[in-house]
């Protein structure tokens, strides 16, 4: 799975993410957020040359658990994970060039 549109209906839990194998980004925002909004045509476009790399989009907020584990403060922050860890986070990404470089990090 490659770039998502969508946002996840049942967001993971810590230890599904914790438990990944494949190369993974954790998008999180929201669908009204102006920032995610402008984010997204950078997103997919790093992803375009990226398919490998599972994309998983979570709605976040108040309340939201897994956002908090991450200490997500604005959005959208992008969490880079390799075999479940932290490898690089961007936050409000402005450019193509930034999303490729964190994902060379966790490709195989």
């Amino acid at each position: 799975m490659a770039w998502s549109k969508e946002f996840v209906k049942k967001e993971p839990t810590r230890e599904e993410i914790d438990a990944l194998g494949e190369p993974t980004v954790l998008e999180f925002g929201t669908d009204w957020c102006g920032y995610c909004q402008d984010a997204q045509p950078l997103i997919a476009k790093a992803f375009a040359a990226h398919p490998r790399i599972t994309h998983i989009k979570i709605e976040d907020g108040r309340g939201r658990p897994l956002g908090r584990s991450f200490r997500v403060k604005l959005w959208p922050t992008l969490v880079f994970l390799k075999e479940g860890r932290e490898a690089a986070r961007l936050v409000r990404p402005e450019s193509v060039q930034a999303l490729e470089q964190a994902m060379q990090k966790i490709e195989r």
